[in-house]
This record gives structure tokens, sequence and C-alpha cells, in this order.
């Protein structure tokens, strides 16, 4: 196995560089100057993209001997179709046969709707407020042919929809999606990885903005509303600007109290946006002043835990080993043991893509192994309850070669977006 080092820049990670290049975008604009939109040329996913994941999760469906996939409104839903849709108490999806043309389900009132995002050839099927959509999804597995054997189900489905399926459909078999979904969409595409690529770069270059704007007296809302005003200006949908400032820093997910910037203040955000739905994930620490000996070794050791996370991140190896690789190095350095606090009390990190959180996780135990077009955050921290915590966030995908940065790693404490 290489070196930290030599990992880092056999990987084309060294220095500032990114693995798949970074925006000549670099340093804040001077004040008053306006903020460049980095989307501006992202690419939205093709239908002809689409197409091929239809295409793709069919055939795990014939594999597998499961007739037909249903799935609702939601990422899934526009993962497969481009539909971008609500949930609502009236059913709208889409069943995806094992071979031939999907059929989206629809109340008849929304079919206009519908068909202004829809980007797959689909057929569309509408049911009247007096009718029930489940039996449309039964009539529709009977015009295939269909009269028995497994309908899929995609793990976010609502109990009511699948219920209501399995009570107009009785003579199926009711079974989870999740390993045709999963199996489509963990293994993103170059147009995938580009648009993730964007996101990345519109956070790294918001956080670089607002950094040397940060002042005494500021609260986790001034900072927040900062961070999100730079990433909309940059092209991005703000996703998520989360401040934790002090004590705050010491919850994986903050505290209620108030807090403000003070001398000495550890400042923990993190932050993702989205860009034609791609997200990216990004977190960073640093402290306002000058940090303390203790702060400054608790930040390096949850930096020396990011490198040995992409050290270990390597083909064919299993995602859970990731955790328990770091895990185990926190607990030599005293943190720990396991999940327990002081040290990092939760997952190494979560797949991402469409959906902030993806399967699968680094995390104990997960068996599953690394392979190209997966996409990670790698997101150590230590956690101090009572007094401060640190987290280090920057999200991978793998290729060929092993494991790429969306983004490059914090140089120091003192210097956290060099």
């Amino acid at each position: 196995m290489l070196s930290r080092r030599g990992l880092l820049q056999g990987a084309g990670l060294s220095g500032l560089a990114l693995a798949s290049g970074f925006p000549a975008f670099a340093e804040a604009p001077a004040e008053g100057e306006a903020l460049p939109d980095l989307a501006a040329s992202a690419q939205p996913i093709s239908p002809q993209e689409h197409q091929r994941r239809i295409e793709k999760a069919q055939a795990l469906m014939q594999d597998q001997g499961i007739e037909a996939l249903v799935i609702e409104a939601g990422s899934a839903l526009v993962y497969f179709t481009g539909l971008q849709w609500w949930r609502s108490e009236r059913y709208t999806g889409v069943v995806l046969p094992q071979e031939g043309m999907p059929v989206v389900i629809t109340p008849y009132f929304e079919e206009p709707s519908v068909r202004e995002t829809v980007k797959a050839d689909v057929e569309v099927r509408t049911w009247h407020e007096n009718e029930n959509p489940f039996a449309l999804v039964a009539a529709t597995l009977s015009d295939w042919g269909y009269e028995d054997g497994k309908v899929a189900i995609e793990e976010t489905v609502r109990h009511f929809v699948s219920n209501g399926i399995g009570e107009a459909a009785p003579a199926f078999s009711l079974v989870s999606g999740m390993s045709v979904t999963r199996g489509v969409r963990m293994y993103k595409s170059p147009a995938e990885i580009a648009l993730m690529q964007t996101a990345n770069d519109i956070t790294l270059a918001a956080y670089r903005h607002i950094h040397p704007r940060i002042e005494l007296g500021m609260s986790q809302g001034d900072i927040s509303a900062m961070m999100s005003d730079a990433t909309r200006q940059l092209g991005g949908s703000v996703e998520f600007s989360m401040v934790l400032l002090n004590e705050a820093s010491a919850y994986p997910h903050g505290t209620r109290s108030p807090q403000t910037v003070r001398e000495g203040s550890v400042i923990l955000m993190d932050c993702g946006c989205g860009v034609h739905d791609y997200e990216s994930d990004i977190s960073r620490t640093w402290v306002f002043g000058e940090p303390t000996a203790k702060q400054r070794e608790v930040w390096n050791t949850v930096k020396e835990g990011q490198e040995l996370a992409l050290e270990t991140a390597q083909l064919g190896v299993r995602a859970g080993l990731v955790d328990e690789t770091v895990r185990a190095f926190y607990e030599q350095k005293g943190y720990g043991p396991g999940y327990r606090t002081p040290g990092l009390s939760h997952r190494l990190g979560h797949g991402i893509g469409l959906d902030g959180h993806e399967p699968v996780n680094f995390v104990e135990g997960e068996d599953t192994p690394l392979a190209p077009g997966m996409c990670f955050s790698n997101e150590p921290g230590i956690y101090i309850f009572g007094e401060f915590g640190v987290r280090l966030e920057d999200c991978l995908y793998m290729t060929q070669d092993g494991p790429k940065l969306f983004s490059p790693l914090s140089k120091s404490i003192d210097a956290p977006f060099a």
C-alpha cells in the first residue's frame, strides 16, 4: 500500500490541485465584485442517459426474475425518468417493466405538468379522484402479460403505496427493489461526476469567499446566511449551510444554544449545494484567532484520519474497512473506543450523488467492495462533549486508478482553504 504522501501525489492530489481539475476562481473577489456563475456551463443529465439507466435496471430485473419495479415521487423517479415531482397523498410514480416502455401513473389533472419535466420515453396513464391508483398499477401489470411473480418496491416507497399495490394485485409477491436501484445508482457516470464536481467547486468557492468576511459577534445564522447567499451567486442551489460555533461544534449536528463568534472560537461548517440535482458536501473547521495547543492537536489528528481514509479506500476494499481503519488509528491516539466520545461518534462517510446521503456508507461492518463510479464523503471528526469538535469532510469518487477527490483536503487549522 502506498504511503499517504505517495498516494496523494500518485492520485494527482498533491499541493492544491484537484484530481479532476479545479476552477480558475480560487481567490475571493474584491469587495463589491460579483461572484462568477460556476454552474453556467453545467450540462443536465440527457434523455439518452436516462434511457441507459432504465435499460440497466431492466437487465438486473431479468437476472433476478423481477417482473416490474415500482417507484414513487422522489430522487429515484428523477434518476430514472427526469420527472421532478413531490410526495403527497396522491400517488405519482413509475412502473418499470422487465422489458418495454415504463408507465407513469399520475392523477388525471396532473398529466400536463408531469409531461413538462419527464425526460425518458414513457407512457402516461391517469386516474381520477374517485378511482384507485393502485388498481391502475395492477391493470398495467396485466396489460404487460404479467399475472403473478415478483414486483419490486423501491426502498423509499411509502407503506400506503406498497400496501395499496399488494391489495390491488394479490397474486404478486412484493419484494425489495434495493438490489436493482442500488445496482444502477451506486455507480456514477462521467456526466454525474461532472455535475458533482461543479457542485463541489461552488461550495469550496463560497467557503473561500466568506472565510475572510467572518467577524467578531456574528451568530451561526449570520454566517449561514452569508454562505447561502454566496452559494446562490456562484450558481448552486443551497442544500444546507450548517454552522457550529464554540461548544456547539462538539455535537455533530449542534445544539439549540445560541452562539456567537469570539476570540478563540472554533468554527465548524458543513455545507453543500446542488447543481442539476447533484450534490456536494464539504466540512471545514478552524479557529477565529489563535488555536490552543489542544485544538491544534485534535485538528491534526482528524486530518491524519482523513488522509488514512483516502489511503485505505482502494478498489476491491470493503467499504467498512475505511471506517474501521481510521477508528482504530484514533483509538491508538486515546479516543473512543468504538463510537464513544471523546472520539469519532459517527460513521466515517456516506454515499452521495443525486441524494446527499446514499448507499453505501463507510461504516463498520459494511462489506460492499469499492468499485469505479462509487462516490463517498470522507468526513472523520473528533468530538469532545462540553468543549469543542473538529470535522473535516471532502468527497471522493472511485476510478480505475483508485480514489480521486472532488475538493482538495484542508491544509491546516491556520489555512483551512489554502
